[in-house]
């Protein structure tokens, strides 16, 4: 008799389980602190390793990639939070977390390699010419002269 109302009780609740309609949540904004870690772990990789970005930027020591990464992260999700609205299904505020993160770290490295290269520059005299009045000047000139014939 017992086997009868477990048997039964299963197919009252199979039959509710199926005439309730399936409703499951699933929200990608705000991401979890492991998927925010993982962005971080990125951006330490892209600062401070060898890539295409690094070519141009050069790479930032891995302690200060570290914590540049975090600044970036940090201030790109306080971005995007800010436009978050309750009629947003989390992918505009995700497209705009993403726009947010790229932004900075392009902005970061720009900013950090200007220093470099007017410093660079500064400590290699020896490409600039003796005499700056010379044809052959930084600017490039090569002392040829062209004409441009106008009509009158």
């Amino acid at each position: 008799m017992a086997e009868i109302d477990s048997t039964q009780s299963q197919e009252t609740v199979s039959q509710e389980t199926q005439n309730k309609p399936m409703t499951t949540s699933f929200s990608i904004w705000p991401p979890t602190q492991r998927t925010r870690d993982a962005v971080i772990n990125r951006l330490i990789e892209s600062l401070s390793t060898p890539s295409i970005l690094s070519k141009r930027y050069g790479t930032l020591p891995q302690d200060e990639a570290s914590e540049t990464a975090r600044l970036i992260e940090e201030e790109a999700f306080a971005a995007a939070g800010s436009t978050a609205t309750d009629a947003d299904d989390g992918i505009e505020i995700l497209q705009v977390y993403s726009k947010e993160i790229s932004k900075r770290m392009i902005d970061t490295v720009k900013s950090r390699s200007a220093p470099a290269a007017a410093s660079e520059g500064e400590s290699k005299p020896s490409e600039l010419p003796a005499d700056a009045s010379e044809p052959s000047s930084a600017s490039g000139l090569t002392g040829e002269v062209s004409s441009v014939e106008t009509e009158p």
